[in-house]
């Protein structure tokens, strides 16, 4: 609550408008790299420092896959390049790793299924235009490896400013509560979608996702009786149980860290978490960018045919830290629960952090109605629809934190924002292809090592 007089939307808008002078809109379409700009590979390398190094070629193999797949690992070489570029000075809470393959569908608590961000691993408070940026530049990226045409790529990104500036313009005339409870519903993303066959598509997996029971689907998947007591499966390379302690001495570490975890959740969710029993814990390695961090499933149980996987996921430094300045959190788990709670519509009921073996983690359901988009399907219209979707998303997110009549006055009505950022796009796939390609011979030439683990 403030007790001064807070500025008016006009006054907003106008101090927006200002800062156009001092940061033109144009000025968002350029991408040089600096004559100084450090090495790509080194900066592959300083991201890898502190991960599981067992994992790292994991990491390294799957970066290598395409330059989209390079792109999602490389969110610290990214944050490098956007530090040197145009910013108007206003801030937002910043998602950190911005592109299409972080927006996904997922349950709320009241079992709605909603869109929006998933994962906020690097969120930190930072300029509103590096997660703009890095996201309109995916587009790019994701259509070429989809062999679409770069005007498509363009027009994706184009279509993803669009989207941001109408809808953080629609948020200035909403009451500030109102923009709290906005959200984008599973259904209407589908609608969106102008493809009969894929709206159907889509709608099927929907159902399905709602319909899924964590004991009929979930744990044959994940688990299984071992000597009559619930065990996680493993899956090497991607799952595994923990070898570096004695059981024993990892059981009792989890046990301290659980405690720690349950204290970080309101005391309501304490009461339901202390319904269930630890049963089992593994190693899963997940994603792109956090292959080879300490990651860990938890297997608990309410009953015998009640089973709660819960996500450990280690939380370090955030990519924007040495940019946007350090967080203000003394544990990095805390930092992206916050994070998660600010930026996202609704967020997951087990969410909360801990410390384990001198490591700061943050823990979710591991899965709770959540389905991926299959990317690499897009044809041309649904690249560009998921765009809008995308970009309305992250205004959303962004409009939370930061003050939405200031950034739609920044913005205006035109389009030389939108068109800014096709060129940059344009600019920084170029890039991105660039530094994949510098990634690639240091593999081939055994500076990297890179496998699948198998």
């Amino acid at each position: 609550m403030s007790f001064e007089a807070l500025p008016s939307h006009a006054e907003l808008r106008a101090h927006g408008r200002s800062l156009r002078a001092s940061c033109p809109r144009s000025s968002h379409a350029v991408w040089q790299p600096p004559r100084d700009r450090a090495d790509p590979v080194r900066i592959v390398e300083r991201a890898n420092v502190g991960r599981l190094p067992e994992l790292v070629p994991i990491r390294h193999a799957r970066m290598m896959q395409s330059p989209f797949a390079f792109y999602r690992g490389a969110a610290m070489n990214m944050a490098s390049d956007l530090a040197v570029t145009p910013t108007t000075g206003l801030r937002v809470q910043a998602c950190g790793d911005a592109h299409l393959g972080n927006f996904r569908l997922f349950a709320t608590p009241e079992r709605r299924v909603i869109f929006d961000i998933h994962d906020l691993d690097e969120t930190l408070p930072a300029p509103w235009e590096w997660d703009v940026k890095r996201l309109a530049a995916s587009f790019v990226v994701a259509s070429r490896d989809n062999q679409l045409a770069d005007a498509i790529g363009q027009e994706a990104a184009a279509a993803c400013a669009r989207s941001y500036r109408e809808q953080m313009s629609a948020f200035c005339a909403m009451n500030t509560v109102d923009v709290w409870y906005a959200s984008f519903e599973a259904e209407s993303l589908i609608e969106s979608f102008r493809c009969p066959r894929h709206r159907k598509h889509l709608a099927r997996r929907l159902s399905k996702a709602k319909e899924r029971s964590a004991f009929e689907h979930d744990f044959p998947k994940l688990a299984h009786l071992r000597g009559g007591r619930p065990a996680i499966r493993e899956h090497p390379p991607t799952i595994f149980h923990w070898r570096a302690h004695t059981r024993e001495e990892f059981v009792s570490a989890v046990k301290k860290a659980f405690s720690s975890y349950r204290t970080s959740l309101p005391i309501e969710r304490r009461l339901l978490v202390d319904r269930f029993e630890f049963k089992d814990i593994a190693v899963k390695v997940v994603g792109v960018g956090s292959v080879g961090t300490a990651c860990f499933v938890i297997l608990l149980m309410g009953g015998e045919k009640d089973p709660l996987f819960l996500q450990v996921k280690e939380a370090r430094a955030s990519v924007l830290e040495p940019y946007a300045g350090p967080s203000v959190f003394p544990n990095h788990g805390q930092r992206v629960v916050v994070g998660h709670r600010l930026m996202q519509s609704a967020s997951d009921i087990f969410l909360g952090w801990t410390t384990k073996l001198g490591r700061d983690y943050y823990v979710r359901q591991l899965r709770d109605a959540k389905i991926k988009f299959e990317i690499d399907r897009f044809d041309a219209p649904h690249m560009i629809q998921f765009a809008r979707s995308c970009g309305a998303t992250l205004a959303r997110a962004h409009a939370r934190s930061g003050e939405p009549s200031a950034i739609a006055g920044y913005l205006g009505r035109g389009e030389a924002f939108e068109e800014a950022l096709a060129r940059f796009a344009l600019a920084y796939a170029d890039q991105a292809e660039r530094d994949y390609e510098a990634f690639v011979k240091a593999v081939r030439s055994g500076r990297l090592a890179a496998h699948d683990g198998a």
